[in-house]
């Protein structure tokens, strides 16, 4: 097709694609596609939160999950897309002034675009999502057709309740002379940014970008889990200090089909498993390993199952049939 680039590693094909944002913005992602003839099923991957590359990586911190995820779908023969978010990689863009709002809206043209794509059968594309990707796979679920949702590490309750109760989890792992001051400084910075009114603003000496927070508050994950129509697997480790793994209950209280719920032992934010007390600290020595083999087998196992049946209840768009 116009406009894309096709490498072949192995079992698989890499094809360097666009996706158009409602505001005509070019999302710049790689499709990956199974060995074989398709069309094949498909999921769009979406990352966490951040300056995030279709990587999910911000900077030198390297989470590695597209590629990783890429490469055993692919094996199982599920095709997948992910792409660099506004102003990051290869992604034009004001990462700074992009909202909470922009991330849903640009992840639904990702998913549009991968179901048109021919190499792709669009009654069978699913989403799996990772933290704030997560969240944005809920609200793709309610108001979009997707054959099967993957949440991994994705909170379900009010974006203020979340971000507080993890701020409390990093309270807990300072230096007890140092919590209630650090506590006063945070509370300090969620009412400034709170009383923005700008996409970009000064912070705590910091530029941020103020309208995503202000909508990350302000979001009620729930709203979108009660509306979801398709199946569910929802994976959270015990270990971790940035999403509540008590969420999988509300997630399976909320979800009104089919949805299974997995609490991974020692299993952390970053999709890597640690014996030690969890804290953030020991990010740097755990993404010095790959991502969690067994997680990654499970999400394919997963998808296969739900993916390798003829859905008739979607139009030839992918989108959702009254």
């Amino acid at each position: 097709m116009p406009g894309t680039t096709t490498t072949s590693a192995g079992p698989m094909r890499r094809i360097d694609m666009t996706a158009t944002a409602d505001d005509g913005l070019e999302l710049a992602g790689t499709l990956v596609l199974p060995d074989g003839p398709g069309p094949h099923p498909a999921v769009l991957v979406l990352q966490g939160s951040g300056r995030v590359d279709r990587d999910s990586s911000v900077g030198r911190i390297r989470l590695g999950l597209g590629p990783a995820l890429a490469e055993v779908l692919a094996r199982h023969g599920i095709a997948s897309l992910r792409y660099d978010r506004r102003g990051v990689g290869a992604t034009p863009g004001d990462w700074l002034a992009t909202g909470f709002s922009d991330n849903v809206a640009d992840a639904a043209a990702a998913l549009r675009a991968l179901g048109e794509r021919p190499e792709v059968r669009a009654d069978m594309t699913g989403v799996v999502g990772h933290s704030e990707g997560a969240v944005h796979a809920m609200r793709l679920g309610a108001t979009t057709y997707v054959a099967a949702i993957v949440l991994l590490a994705g909170f379900a309750r009010p974006g203020e309740e979340s971000l507080r109760w993890q701020g409390r989890q990093l309270l807990g792992n300072l230096p007890r002379p140092l919590r209630a001051p650090a506590r006063r400084i945070g509370l300090w910075h969620l009412a400034r940014i709170k009383a923005t009114t700008t996409d970009v603003a000064r912070v705590g000496g910091r530029r941020l970008n103020a309208r995503w927070y202000r909508e990350l508050l302000a979001h009620d994950p729930g709203a979108d889990l009660v509306a979801v129509d398709a199946p569910v697997l929802a994976v959270t480790g015990d270990k971790d200090v940035q999403v509540d793994p008590d969420d999988l209950d509300v997630i399976a209280a909320l979800v009104p089909g089919d949805v299974e719920v997995r609490r991974v032992p020692d299993l952390t934010h970053v999709l890597r498993r640690d014996p030690g007390k969890p804290t953030v600290r020991a990010y740097g020595r755990q993404l010095k390993r790959p991502v969690d083999a067994e997680l990654l087998e499970d999400v394919a196992t997963w998808l296969v199952g739900e993916l390798g049946a003829t859905r008739t209840d979607v139009d030839t768009t992918g989108h959702r049939s009254p």
